[in-house]
């Protein structure tokens, strides 16, 4: 039977992902070397093979084993801070892993990939919402890194037939029932959010307070990952011959309102801590997803109250995530 691999399964989206491809019934492969994935995110009848995509060998005997209609390549570093002070990693774990498992993909003769990309690609924005057809021009290695990605997958198609779709990611959040998020350190707003709402941490950072948004807090556009993991298997059905589509809900939400919305979700007062603006942070980033509805059939179907109902049940039954 064919098989669809998914690179970085082992991670937050990935698994979530996996699981979904799963349950539908696909023959799913999880790549990942588990610097920040965890076995225990890998659904029990997806088959894992730990491996780094910068190993060339690896993949070449991973596809001489199975026969592989399909990659979802998902596996990336993506700290956006850890990416200003680190940036040649970022370029070796993000350009040349790509790189790398492209030019795998070709010898073995696969031509079908879904890429996971970010709205980083597209910098601080001139307007919101954003359109697939917006400037990119990012403002941190990270997002550069992806946008390189995203150009190597045009070239690949040029040269040698690649479908591909590009998947820009805004603000993925909430969880499966058994897959949820689980980073360290962890750098997301919603688990620290639940992490002080638990008690596990003293409070919540807010960077900056003095945006040109109408509470002065950054506004951003969150996407439940079962969303995301939905557009996947969209983008596979329809299997466009080369798109990028925008994930986000197309709503804003600035960091007051989801702090609030946590706190009536789980019945906690939830302290609070504002420090100075983080360098390159838009005032706001929300999706035009219309493309993705349009040539996908795709449309979020959870809002802001049920990634952060979803977040905090998944916290509760882990409290130390996928560490006990």
């Amino acid at each position: 039977m064919d098989s669809i691999l998914v690179t970085g399964g082992a991670g937050y989206i990935g698994s979530v992902v996996a699981e979904l491809l799963v349950s539908r019934g696909y023959c799913t492969l999880v790549l990942d070397n588990l610097r920040a994935g965890h076995r225990q995110a890998v659904p029990d009848r997806a088959e894992l093979i730990v491996a780094d995509l910068n190993d060339r060998a690896a993949l070449d005997r991973l596809f001489g084993r199975y026969r592989v209609s399909a990659v979802v390549h998902m596996a990336a570093v993506a700290e956006v801070e850890e990416s200003v002070r680190r940036p040649l990693y970022y370029y070796r774990e993000n350009v040349a892993g790509t790189l790398s498992l492209l030019e795998a993909m070709q010898a073995a003769g696969v031509r079908r990939i879904v890429f996971s990309s970010t709205c980083s690609t597209y910098g601080i924005p001139a307007a919101v919402p954003i359109s697939e057809d917006a400037p990119t021009d990012p403002v941190n290695p990270y997002g550069r890194t992806k946008l390189v990605c995203e150009r190597l997958l045009e070239e690949a198609r040029r040269v040698d037939g690649l479908t591909y779709v590009a998947l820009r990611y805004f603000n993925a959040a909430g969880a499966s029932e058994r897959f949820g998020e689980h980073h360290h350190p962890e750098s997301h707003l919603i688990p620290n959010l639940l992490a002080a709402a638990a008690g596990r941490a003293p409070a919540i950072d807010v960077y900056g307070d003095d945006y040109p948004t109408p509470d002065g807090t950054c506004i951003r556009d969150y996407i439940h990952v079962l969303d995301i993991a939905e557009a996947h298997l969209a983008a596979f059905e329809r299997n466009p011959p080369a798109a990028i589509y925008n994930l986000g809900c197309g709503l804003g939400h600035s960091v007051r309102q989801v702090i609030e919305t946590a706190e009536r979700v789980t019945g906690r007062r939830i302290p609070r801590r504002v420090l100075g603006r983080r360098p390159g942070d838009p005032p706001a980033l929300v999706a035009d997803n219309a493309r993705a509805r349009r040539d996908l059939g795709w449309q979020p179907r959870r809002d802001l109250e049920e990634i952060l109902r979803s977040a905090w049940q998944w916290a509760e039954r882990h409290p130390r995530g996928y560490s006990g």
